[in-house]
């Protein structure tokens, strides 16, 4: 698919509407409540990295019962509640995005980070794979400071990693923002309902075009800052990504449910 390699302007964008997207009370795999208010304690992660199909299916699998929901939508743009065919036009600003919720206590932020980087290409700039356009470009989105610092570590070291193995082309694009940069600090909006845990319903078609490059992010001690290791310690082990860590088409070919992993 292609589509508009040129960020707009604010001034460019589309007017969208200020009702949300009508979505399922429930996600179709887990169960779960798809809006809020989340569980005490809990925590949230945005990321892009290019068809949100995959992208969530990819996370709503990782193991130990810590992701509480996710849901694909439209992120980092200017227009409010943007439809699927405005968010492909370009004049949103928008790119395809998954919203993570998850317990900290059974599943690492970096341990979702970890599959965002392993899961695409993040040096293909606007697009990925064969998908083209800004709506496709990658990028991750932060609540706080310290997802800011490990965000921007993590894809220090990743562009290091990628480059060391000579895979994808050259400078990591991803683009890392705050969800208060945003038109009334909202930085996600949900995606039509028919979208949502597309890959797991019936009659869906198995498509993703993310391109994983087959390169692990560094040991978490090496690049994490040192005042946040002890907190965001990650809570996979090496063995889970070996067994499990993504390949090219992996998240078409593998079951819906979610990892089995001790």
């Amino acid at each position: 698919m292609g589509g508009m390699l040129r960020m707009i302007s604010k001034e460019e964008a589309l007017p969208g509407r200020s009702s949300e997207m009508p979505i399922a009370d429930k996600h179709f795999v887990l169960g779960t409540p798809m809006k809020g208010p989340w569980p005490e304690g809990s925590d949230m992660f945005v990321f892009a990295n290019g068809c949100f199909w995959g992208s969530e299916k990819g996370v709503w699998r990782l193991p130990g019962g810590g992701i509480i929901s996710t849901a694909v939508g439209y992120a980092a743009g200017f227009t409010p509640n943007p439809s699927y065919q405005e968010a492909c036009s370009g004049l949103t600003g928008s790119t395809e995005a998954v919203q993570v919720v998850f317990d900290p206590e059974k599943i690492g932020l970096v341990d979702i980070l970890r599959w965002f980087w392993q899961a695409h290409d993040p040096t293909q700039g606007m697009g990925q794979g064969n998908d083209r356009g800004t709506q496709y470009r990658s990028g991750l989105y932060y609540f706080n400071e310290e997802q800011k610092e490990i965000f921007e570590a993590s894809k220090k070291a990743y562009e290091t990693a990628l480059q060391q193995a000579g895979r994808g082309r050259g400078q990591v694009t991803t683009e890392i923002a705050s969800a208060d940069d945003f038109p009334d600090g909202k930085v996600f909006y949900y995606a039509e309902d028919y979208h949502q845990q597309y890959l797991a319903k019936p009659g869906a078609r198995p498509y993703c075009s993310a391109q994983p490059q087959v390169v692990d992010l560094p040991a978490f001690e090496t690049w994490c800052p040192e005042h946040l290791q002890e907190k965001y310690k990650p809570k996979l082990s090496e063995d889970f990504w070996a067994q499990h860590g993504p390949q090219p088409h992996c998240v078409i070919m593998s079951p819906n449910e979610p990892i089995a992993w001790p």
